[in-house]
């Protein structure tokens, strides 16, 4: 955990870095990849973190998956983690996959909801 709101911040810009590369080099090799979020109780760090990957549609997601494209994600995710300074026990416990089709079916487009109910922090 985090000692101080500065220490935080510095590891918040780390892992804005790290993982918006992640991000480009996933959006450039897997179909139908569009963008990632993180979210993080900084009070449970780095249990509480989650890396939430998102896909075009759920036909996207569910064929990438399908397809072991989620072994790629992980080394992306780890790689992006360790370049951070962020050392966690499980990574696939972070990971979570979703997509705007999704989003908007079941949550109106909102991702600021759909993340508080469906990949809530929790310390």
């Amino acid at each position: 955990m985090p000692s101080t709101q500065r220490d935080s911040a510095r590891i918040e810009r780390r892992l804005v870095a790290t993982l918006t590369e992640a991000c480009e080099t996933a959006k450039a090799e897997i179909i139908g990849f569009d963008w990632l979020t993180h979210e993080v109780d900084y009070a449970a760090f780095p249990q509480s973190l989650r890396v939430i990957w998102v896909f075009d549609t759920r036909s996207n997601k569910e064929q990438a998956l399908a397809k072991g494209e989620d072994q790629r994600i992980r080394e992306l995710t780890g790689a992006a983690l360790r370049d951070a300074g962020v050392d966690l026990p499980s990574l696939d416990r972070c990971l979570r996959f979703d997509s705007e089709e999704e989003c908007r079916l079941q949550h109106g487009g909102d991702w600021r909801l759909r993340l508080a109910k469906l990949h809530a922090v929790k310390g």
